[in-house]
């Protein structure tokens, strides 16, 4: 038997995470009820799938029984199962059913965790997105230094993104420029932890492994992600000054420092959430299967 949570207890959890998570997803509605797009906010709701109703539900991660009448309200969602305790999440059947999602995670993050972080990047992955580019993807706002001052920073500088996912929306200019070729197939082998978009994507494991994930780690990698996005935009060749965010000036030796600084920061914090995530997926591994 996991740990047994009495119902005050975990409801208590429950509301506390709802309360948290929505001072995120309520702004987000209000903004997409005026028909307002935010370039830094909205980001994490529109390029990751998880809903933020979703992302409002506690689930209390494997081991946890849940006691209470409030409790058998689980059942109506899959890989929940009632014991004489309680509810609990159905760890063979998620093992079972997720296999491959749980592999691939497990492999792709315990991959990352074993390399040392690379910070030279300096975010130039924005800047190669809008090299040379007639239309740019946040076109309600402008570029920094104009499309020529742009495309001279990307050609000035050394371009070495490794994360697929920001690599494949280069200009097609742009990806020749670009130190490596990352492909989806090349993922496990080039993801780093010095990364911005890898830290960010700590939220999109979590997720791909819902209602597994305790919901109180799922909050914490999505409050990393919105802080890392931040800098990314703040490191963009995007003037985003009316919405309070100074830049960081990466085409100087001065705010390239500066990302570097904070770039190491978020590497930093990102190691625990990933160091759980890789945990979760052994629990699963490690679980016996039987066929269904």
């Amino acid at each position: 038997m996991g740990v047994v949570l009495p119902e005050a207890e975990w409801t208590a959890r429950r509301d506390a995470h709802a309360a948290r998570v929505r001072a995120w997803t309520g702004p987000h509605h209000e903004r997409k009820a005026r028909g307002e797009k935010h370039p830094v906010l909205d980001f994490l709701f529109s390029y990751y799938s998880h809903r933020p109703s979703r992302l409002e539900r506690w689930h209390p991660g494997p081991g946890v029984v849940l006691e209470g009448d409030q409790a058998r309200d689980y059942l109506r969602w899959p890989l929940y199962q009632e014991t004489p305790e309680g509810v609990t999440l159905d760890v063979e059947a998620f093992a079972r059913e997720r296999r491959s999602t749980i592999d691939f995670t497990h492999r792709l993050l315990t991959a990352t965790a074993s390399r040392a972080p690379r910070l030279g990047c300096f975010g130039l992955h924005e800047w190669a997105m809008v090299y040379r580019a007639d239309q740019v993807r946040h076109e309600a706002w402008p570029l920094r230094l104009g499309s020529q001052g742009t495309d001279h920073v990307v050609e000035t500088h050394k371009i070495q993104c490794s994360h697929f996912d920001a690599y494949r929306f280069f200009t097609p200019e742009a990806r020749p420029l670009n130190a490596l070729r990352p492909t989806r197939e090349r993922q496990v082998e080039l993801e780093q932890p010095g990364c911005l978009h890898v830290s960010m994507d700590l939220f999109k494991w979590s997720y791909k492994l819902d209602p597994a994930t305790p919901s109180e780690l799922m909050a914490d990698c999505f409050d990393l992600a919105l802080r890392v996005r931040e800098l990314d935009m703040r490191a963009s060749p995007y003037d985003l000054g009316k919405l309070g965010y100074e830049p960081i000036a990466v085409e100087t030796a001065e705010g390239r420092a500066e990302y570097v600084r904070r770039q190491h920061a978020f590497a930093e914090a990102a190691a625990p959430l990933r160091a759980a995530l890789i945990e979760l997926t052994r629990t699963f591994l490690d679980a016996p299967v039987t066929a269904s």
